[in-house]
């Protein structure tokens, strides 16, 4: 057993870096979008002027930064290059990075669910990779030696359930489901009855993602929420949202109706890799105040990591 741990430890730069690595190949696109037009303004103007922010504005915007991450990274640009009396744009290239870390800032305590007993709810649309992410973050947290359960509540979609024991079965996790159609409240009293009972660190809950009706979801997270809050009041309350990066602008739509209908706590931006609009993730945390605290970029466990600003745009503005 101890070997084991001591070969995990070992493992585990190994796997950041890996991961790293991953994610400057699944950036690609993002930065042929945003990082070539940002250079060839750096490169195409003598002095800092009006006309080389608004260059830059329209650039970020376009890279799928939403207009107040934007506004925020160049107010900010701004007033670094006034403090430092900087003149020439290529001095103020990593300014103007250090602008966009600064919009992507996560608390230390983001991650409190890992540390305490703890419920996290998992929402979001269909086909986003919510039945997926529910799975790996499970497989994560079983590798810190957490005891964990998994509730399939989503009894919507026919075939969430033996996508989450699939799930589950290859995390060495329990599950506690429900048959096709079932109450999703009843799935969740269950899981929350066998949480207590097996002494369970953390409760992970997959639910079902209609958005295009509103209210049966409002109705039904409702329902989720009172049943938490009377049989499990002690545990603490994490609300994940799982948007897909490649719809870029449509997932920050989206997490703004989630967040319409719950009190989200962190964002899971899932299929990182090959999407062109992967500054969406700046968007959608400046947006809504609320941080980017997962990434996906591949099919593994190893595949979704704790987002890290720096890591993120260092990747981002990769030029090797």
């Amino acid at each position: 057993m101890e070997e084991q741990f001591e070969t995990q430890q070992k493992e585990e730069p190994e796997k950041k870096k890996g991961f790293f690595k991953r994610l400057v190949e699944g950036l690609t696109k993002t930065r042929n979008n945003i990082v070539s037009g940002i250079d060839s303004v750096f490169s195409g103007f003598s002095h800092i002027d009006d006309e080389f922010y608004e260059e830059l504005e329209e650039i970020l915007i376009m890279g799928d930064l939403g207009v107040r991450a934007t506004e925020n990274i160049l107010d900010s640009l701004r007033e670094k290059v006034k403090e430092q009396h900087i003149k020439q744009p290529q001095e103020c290239k990593q300014l103007l990075i250090d602008s966009i870390k600064e919009q992507m800032a996560v608390e230390e305590t983001a991650y409190r669910f890992e540390n305490e007993k703890s419920v996290v709810l998992v929402i979001g649309v269909n086909g986003v990779g919510k039945t997926t992410t529910v799975g790996k973050l499970a497989g994560k947290l079983k590798n810190q030696g957490k005891k964990v359960i998994v509730a399939g509540a989503d009894t919507f979609r026919a075939a969430a359930g033996d996508q989450l024991k699939e799930w589950a079965n290859r995390s060495g996790v329990d599950m506690i489901g429900g048959t096709e159609g079932a109450d999703p409240g009843s799935v969740v009293y269950d899981a929350t009855a066998a949480a207590k009972a097996r002494n369970a660190d953390v409760l992970l809950v997959d639910t079902a993602g209609r958005l295009h009706n509103k209210k049966n979801l409002m109705n039904e997270l409702g329902k989720i929420n009172r049943i938490l809050e009377k049989e499990y009041p002690d545990a603490y309350r994490e609300t994940l949202v799982v948007l897909d990066a490649t719809t870029g602008q449509n997932a920050l739509v989206q997490a703004k109706e989630f967040s319409e209908v719950a009190e989200i706590t962190g964002i899971v931006l899932t299929k990182m890799d090959g999407t062109a609009k992967g500054g969406i993730a700046v968007a959608i945390q400046s947006e809504l105040s609320v941080p980017v605290k997962y990434i996906g970029v591949g099919e593994t466990i190893e595949d979704l990591q704790k987002f890290d600003p720096d890591a993120f745009v260092e990747a981002l503005f990769d030029n090797k």
